[in-house]
């Protein structure tokens, strides 16, 4: 590990309280310095605090996160544009993307300071909002860019391209484009394949099409895939990560392609299998 660690913490959880200082004074006792978000300022003082979106420009050797999955993907976007690793602590139950017990923290940070750890390094999506071909925002993401309808909303209607190929056109409550990562996330739930983190790949899944045959689609991640709105039977949203979220109209292009970052995930011991099977139930041997 660097000398200086970022610590982003889920909002709200009663062990933070007893967790952060006992943490913030480890780190100390070994000569590190503690760099913390806002959220992780509520559970002790005298620290020095950062926005969260504005940690990566700090280049912290090492980003921990106290929380679970949306805290990490939160944090990925901050840290991946500079390379920052980030090692996931989870307060619940296991996480797809935060592997580490809270009991193991320490333990984990050891293994970081042996370099016992494997890296892995994980793709994110590009995407770019377009209207009347003036772009109204950028965004990364490392799980999903998701264009679905509001709750009042009957019906979205978008044709599909890949690499400026028409596809199809789609009737209904959405589309997710993901990566291997967010591909069990929501686009899982809608019906999606499951794909290995390392897959060159992303999957685009119809939400409830209006077709029996409107069935996910796995496109190499060296395409560009526009969404481009016909009609909104009322409101429509783009959001990223589920965390990011802007209203869209007819018209709007979302263009996603795979990002020139990458998300450095810190790896102990489970595989994404041994994920796969705590989160999913899958039979042990």
């Amino acid at each position: 590990m660097m000398r200086t660690v970022a610590i982003i913490s889920k909002p709200g959880k009663p062990e933070l309280h007893r967790v952060v200082p006992e943490l913030i004074q480890w780190l100390r006792d070994r000569n590190y310095q503690a760099l913390i978000d806002t959220e992780t300022a509520a559970y002790v003082h005298g620290q020095t605090v950062v926005a969260r979106e504005k940690i990566g420009a700090h280049a912290p050797g090492l980003a921990l996160v106290l929380g679970g999955d949306g805290t990490l993907l939160a944090a990925a976007r901050s840290v991946a544009p500079v390379g920052v690793p980030i090692l996931g602590v989870n307060l619940g139950s296991l996480g797809f993307l935060t592997e580490v017990p809270l009991e193991e923290l320490y333990p984990a940070l050891e293994a970081v300071e042996r370099n016992e750890c494997v890296i892995e390094n994980r793709s994110m999506l590009a995407c770019e909002l377009l209207r009347q071909n003036e772009t109204m925002g950028s965004y990364h993401a490392l799980n999903d860019a998701v264009v679905n309808k509001s709750a009042i909303a009957r019906l979205v209607s978008f044709d599909l391209y890949v690499s400026g190929a028409f596809v199809a056109n789609y009737k209904g409550d959405g589309v997710i484009v993901s990566t291997p990562t967010g591909s069990t996330a929501y686009s899982l739930a809608a019906g999606g394949p499951i794909l290995m983190p390392s897959a060159d790949v992303m999957v685009i899944t119809p939400v409830c099409a209006h077709s029996l045959t409107g069935r996910p689609l796995v496109v190499r991640d060296s395409a560009k895939i526009e969404i481009v709105l016909q009609k909104v039977d009322g409101e429509a949203f783009l959001s990223i990560d589920g965390q990011v979220g802007m209203p869209i109209a007819d018209g709007d292009c979302i263009a996603c392609r795979k990002s020139e970052h990458t998300v450095k995930l810190l790896r102990l011991r489970n595989t994404f299998f041994d994920v796969l099977r705590t989160k999913l139930k899958w039979g042990q041997r």
